[in-house]
């Protein structure tokens, strides 16, 4: 499959002409399954992510003016989504007037991978300094969660939040500035990953939620495994093992595939399933056996960087079966782009191409991924 061509010409080219906001800058994510905009509130997270996304796609793909103007447009929108605490607001209004601000600190962190790239574009020190003060105070965050108001009230270590500062730390190493500083960073929170006992030998699984002191919780939260949540995180830490010689985190990248297809793939009916419990019991969440687009796009890439790694043609073979699934039951042909969330025998259920949690960043980020592998032999291209 030319995967640059369906990236420029199915996915990124989707977006260009439908969902980018002229009058007040930003994009909308809010966009049914022909192109037209069913929702004018614009996602905080999503202002990062597509300013990364097309920043990436010029840098890695092809210098297309037209990825650097939507950049542009989009970190020039970025200010309309900050507090005057320097936090980010979840949702804005078209014009950037807050709707919503949660406690996740994610919005910061795509705020900061998206100008990162975009200064990989354009040089720009005022570029990097605003992404030296997003990372800042995403890292002011994390070291800090008094600052944030629990989502529990029992102490518990949660996966989400060292997994994407790692991968944000590693971005920012990219970037050639202060890059030992961030790759230090990286390092720390891939090496946590490992060993906090959210990989956890007991069960074979890696957890969403351990207890403060590292152990397995048998609870609803404390067996909860995501399986696409899994994936992305083996990839990003074969991107560690890679970048930073590490096998340590090469080791915990294959341990994480292995333990996760299993308790992921459906056998009857194909795809990764979005939630399952390590024990057996039934998951909580009432979308657990759903196959979202996303999950996929994860699993897809886990999968062929295991094979570029590896070499065992189990991953190979993996990939091969999850790019045909995702392809047959998630691509629209008709109109482009993907739909987000099928019901669990992949059936539709319903035809939007994006909402404030689903936009230009996973399946542009796999194809960009698989660009670089197969047309480019370029197995470290993403973390450059």
């Amino acid at each position: 499959m030319d995967f640059k061509k369906y990236l420029t010409d199915d996915i990124l080219s989707f977006w260009l002409k439908n969902a980018f906001d002229d009058e007040f800058g930003g994009i909308f994510t809010q966009i049914d399954r022909e192109g037209k905009v069913y929702g004018t509130e614009k996602s905080g997270w999503f202002q990062g992510r597509a300013l990364w996304t097309f920043s990436k796609a010029y840098n890695c793909v092809e210098k297309r003016e037209e990825y650097l103007k939507a950049a542009e447009k989009l970190y020039n929108f970025l200010p309309k989504v900050e507090d005057t605490d320097g936090r980010m607001f979840f949702t804005v209004t078209r014009e950037g007037n807050p709707i919503q601000k949660r406690r996740y600190y994610f919005s910061e962190t795509f705020a900061c991978i998206g100008c990162a790239e975009y200064y990989k574009a354009t040089k720009d020190p005022k570029v990097w300094a605003n992404a030296e003060k997003y990372f800042d105070m995403a890292w002011k965050c994390y070291n800090h969660p008094e600052l944030n108001p629990p989502k529990f009230y029992t102490s518990s270590i949660s996966h989400s939040p060292i997994m994407i500062m790692m991968s944000v730390a590693r971005t920012m190493a990219s970037c050639g500035q202060n890059s030992e500083k961030y790759s230090e960073i990286a390092r720390e929170l891939a090496h946590k990953l490992v060993t906090c006992g959210l990989l956890c030998e007991d069960v074979h699984a890696l957890l969403e939620n351990v207890s403060a002191d590292g152990k397995f919780m048998d609870t609803p939260s404390g067996r909860l495994v995501n399986p696409g949540h899994g994936l992305e995180t083996a990839w990003f830490l074969i991107g560690e093992g890679l970048m930073d010689k590490n096998d340590e985190a090469l080791n915990a990248a294959k341990k994480i595939i292995d333990w996760t297809m299993p308790l992921g793939i459906d056998k009857k009916h194909g795809g990764i399933i979005s939630f399952t419990d390590v024990l057996g019991n039934p998951p909580t969440a009432l979308e657990w056996d759903m196959k979202l687009w996303w999950p996929q796009n994860e699993a897809i890439i886990a999968n062929r960087m295991a094979y570029e790694v590896f070499g065992d043609k189990k991953y190979l073979e993996s990939y091969e079966q999850l790019l045909d699934y995702a392809f047959s039951n998630f691509a629209d042909k008709e109109y482009g782009e993907w739909y987000g969330y099928l019901h669990y025998d992949n059936t539709p259920a319903n035809y939007l191409k994006g909402n404030i949690f689903k936009g230009p960043f996973h399946l542009p980020r796999m194809l960009i991924i698989l660009h670089l592998i197969e047309d480019k032999k370029d197995i470290c291209g993403f973390w450059k």
